[in-house]
């Protein structure tokens, strides 16, 4: 985890600030599922950015999740999942190299959000094939911005 908080990843919606995240990684969800991730909550279409640099692995649409964004860090250690996004940055596709920063979408409640209540649900995974995209150790993101 040092590695990644190396790269100074920054808080990946805009405006919201580290002191303002709440651990919300290891509540249940469906009653016996682990949410493994953030929910940082904005209103809706507020600018999700990427947390570094990297590539854009892949743009998703899944009943859970809804529109989804998965990219790489430039190491290709992590993946960092984008979840519940109202729509994507117009022009983001596959393989594209981001910066550190840089909006990828906009927040929403996509896939089983509440409509009541945008958020970004952000995960990071520890993943040493980035062709798996989809697997990988989850690490939590609160660690990474507030444990130090």
């Amino acid at each position: 985890m040092i590695a990644l908080r190396n790269q100074q990843p920054v808080v990946p919606v805009a405006g919201v600030t580290a002191d303002k995240l709440i651990d919300s990684f290891d509540d249940l969800r469906g009653g016996t599922r682990r949410h493994n991730a953030l929910d940082i909550m904005a209103p809706r279409n507020t600018p999700v950015v990427a947390a570094t640099a990297g590539k854009i692995l892949k743009l998703h649409n899944s009943v859970a999740g809804g529109l989804t964004v998965y990219a790489s860090d430039p190491t290709e250690r992590y993946v960092f999942l984008y979840g519940h996004l109202e729509t994507f940055r117009t022009g983001l596709a596959e393989g594209a190299l981001v910066r550190r920063g840089e909006i990828i979408g906009f927040v929403g409640s996509s896939g089983n959000a509440s409509l009541l209540a945008p958020h970004l649900h952000f995960a990071i995974t520890r993943n040493d094939d980035m062709r798996s995209w989809w697997k990988g150790n989850p690490l939590n993101p609160f660690l990474i911005y507030r444990g130090r």
